[in-house]
């Protein structure tokens, strides 16, 4: 039997080898961690026997689909541990999920912290025995028959509502047997770290008619050490809380009288407008002229738009003079307008118009999330109207400027192409078109992407760009979307050079996203830690004793004079406690000055992260300090 193994070449085997089989004569050490195969690109157990001239490639649990059929087959074993402790649980789905997996169960016993420890110790004599995962397809009769007899009512709902020519798969191992789609580890040994979570209420198919059953959340990982790295990344992300580092911090605050409507406080307006600010700059830059469209326009408009018909159920609206006015939950249609205000010619495009928009979107208040899901925010938003011998060029120059933005801050990043969605405007040619489009600039960038089926906004495909924060959480912030609908709603047109009109291409596309957001991300990425350059506070000046406290201010206007934001604390307290309290409040610098240093003209410079840098002439601090914030410095 000749078979392309994916990263170890052609090889040949004996006919009828399962897949578990040839992993190990491949790569005997490595065949340990695989969870299963992709044969010719369909997932698969590795009991699963290739056949001749099949490609296979085997998934470890470092590989996405790895995992998911790690979690997967851990969520069977929680459910096999339950039903051993509490007799009578009937279940519902136990799927994988990001991070780990869960299981809706019904039972009269409601399950406690102690409940999870002692489902843990289940969980790991499941694993010890080491039971294979057996899988078996059965017809709609059979499974009914055999769940309706343990009075799995759940499990009979599933199956109920499965097509009629779904194929219906069971899976088991050892005494437990679940209604699944697989694919599955090998066996319940390969489970070595697990970590039960927490229990939440969740309704039958989320419908709040149904019966709310419990939800048990877990993980587990191949190692104690993996799970043990994931847990301390959970822990961090508690320290690291934007909504918690935003109150202790001053920046922001959400109040019960604007849910969804974030309160920036003086230092989130000081760091906010740093971004700003720098947003600007770039933007200039690269060659966008800035505009400001209204927050509130009439109906007509979005009919027109389309979001009126695809996009209604997010939006508030309001009636002013008796006619139907709307939010906005997008900056485009007012784009659209200005560039319509005014005749162009072909010698003007590509034209590149920026707005930092107010946009207003419902959101139900279960899905708020402090300033990352909110219900007002400003995206930075861009539209570029082209020709379209010019798309590629223009998608190439969006992609290296989001590039330059997420470097300066040290953001690693991916990007996905989504394409045409089921609610979407136009003709499938014109959609393929520029789905290709898009395709081409990657390619010519040789940037590499991930196809995102079906996830398009519905008047165009786009790339999206997801950051990568310093705890490995991926946040979709950048998109660039290519448009050839709304140009043809709006009318808009260009003279060419035959003298005629044509009808431009348009790109929208936004770098930060949310500027709340983006906050939100920062905070979290720097655990508050921010670069010098957009610190709310640049440097501190803490006094010894109160004869410092003319000199401190006479520093301070040496560096407010310079640019730097500063501050003095000249508070009656110990000095070791002034600067635990700058360290708490996460100043980059602190400038401490007694008796010597006031009749020197010098300061004892601290820097975050580093300590005690010994003592400075003013002129050199403010040299130093002004440089590092010019470069941008990263920390």
């Amino acid at each position: 039997m000749n078979l392309d193994i994916v990263n170890y070449g052609a090889r040949s085997f004996e006919p009828g080898l399962p897949a578990v089989a040839i992993a190990k004569e491949v790569d005997k050490e490595a065949a340990k961690g695989f969870c299963m195969v992709r044969v010719n690109g369909e997932a698969k157990e590795m009991f699963y026997q290739p056949q001749d001239g099949d490609q296979l490639e085997f998934l470890s649990f470092d590989d996405p689909e790895g995992a998911h059929a790690f979690w997967h087959s851990s969520a069977h074993i929680m459910a096999q541990a339950i039903q051993h402790l509490f007799p009578g649980t009937k279940f519902g789905i136990g799927p994988a999920i990001k991070d780990g997996f869960y299981y809706d169960v019904d039972s009269e016993h409601v399950f406690t912290e102690d409940d999870m420890a002692a489902i843990e110790k289940e969980m790991k004599k499941i694993v010890k025995a080491n039971y294979k995962f057996e899988r078996r397809e059965v017809s709609r009769e059979e499974a009914l028959a055999y769940f309706g007899g343990k009075d799995e009512i759940y499990k009979v709902d599933l199956i109920e509502r499965l097509p009629e020519d779904a194929v219906i798969s069971l899976y088991q191992q050892g005494d437990f047997t679940d209604l699944c789609a697989g694919p599955h580890l090998p066996s319940t040994g390969m489970v070595k770290a697990i970590k039960l979570m927490s229990v939440a209420g969740a309704y039958w198919h989320g419908d709040s008619n149904n019966k709310m059953l419990q939800r048990i959340y877990a993980t587990s990982y191949p190692n104690r050490e993996a799970l043990d790295a994931y847990l301390f990344r959970l822990e961090e992300a508690k320290r690291r809380d934007h909504r918690k580092l935003g109150q202790e911090l001053e920046l922001f605050l959400l109040m019960d009288e604007g849910p969804g409507f974030p309160f920036f406080l003086p230092k989130g307006m000081t760091l906010r407008n740093e971004l700003e600010k720098f947003w600007r700059e770039e933007h200039a830059k690269w060659g966008y002229e800035e505009i400001r469209t209204p927050i509130i326009l009439n109906r007509s408009l979005w009919e027109r738009s389309g979001h009126w018909d695809h996009y209604k159920d997010n939006m508030y609206f309001t009636k002013i003079d008796d006619e139907d006015y709307a939010v906005k939950p997008m900056n485009c249609p007012g784009g659209m307008l200005v560039y319509k205000s005014k005749p162009h010619s072909y010698k003007e495009l590509p034209l590149r118009m920026g707005e930092l928009g107010i946009v207003h979107r419902h959101e139900l208040s279960g899905v708020l999330h402090g300033l990352m899901r909110v219900r007002c925010f400003t995206q930075d938003d861009a539209h570029i109207f082209m020709m379209p011998e010019q798309i590629k060029d223009e998608i190439i120059g969006v992609a290296k400027m989001i590039d330059s933005f997420y470097s300066l801050f040290g953001f690693p990043y991916h990007v996905e192409l989504s394409t045409r969605p089921e609610d979407s405007m136009g003709d499938q040619a014109v959609w393929d078109m520029a789905e290709q489009a898009l395709a081409d600039a990657m390619n010519e960038m040789g940037m590499d992407y991930v196809i995102n089926e079906g996830d398009g906004a519905f008047y165009g495909p786009k790339l999206d760009f997801h950051l990568e924060d310093s705890l490995g959480r991926t946040w979709q912030c950048g998109t660039i979307q290519l448009d050839f609908q709304m140009p043809e709603k709006f009318d808009l047109t260009y003279i060419g050079a035959d003298n005629q009109p044509h009808r431009p291409v348009m790109i929208h596309r936004v770098i930060f996203g949310s500027i709340e957001r983006f906050i939100g991300i920062l905070i979290e990425h720097f655990a508050g830690a921010f670069p010098l350059w957009i610190s709310p506070v640049q440097a501190k000046i803490l006094t010894i004793t109160d004869r410092q406290d003319a000199y401190a201010a006479q520093i301070a206007e040496q560096l407010r004079a310079a640019g730097i934001r500063v501050e003095v604390d000249d508070r009656n307290e110990k000095i070791g406690y002034k600067i635990r309290a700058a360290q708490t409040e996460k100043v980059p610098y602190m400038l401490v000055v007694g008796d010597k240093e006031m009749e020197n003209g010098t300061a004892a410079l601290r820097k975050r992260g580093e300590g005690d840098l010994g003592a400075t002439p003013i002129a050199e601090i403010v040299a130093r300090l002004r440089q590092e914030i010019a470069d941008k410095v990263k920390d």
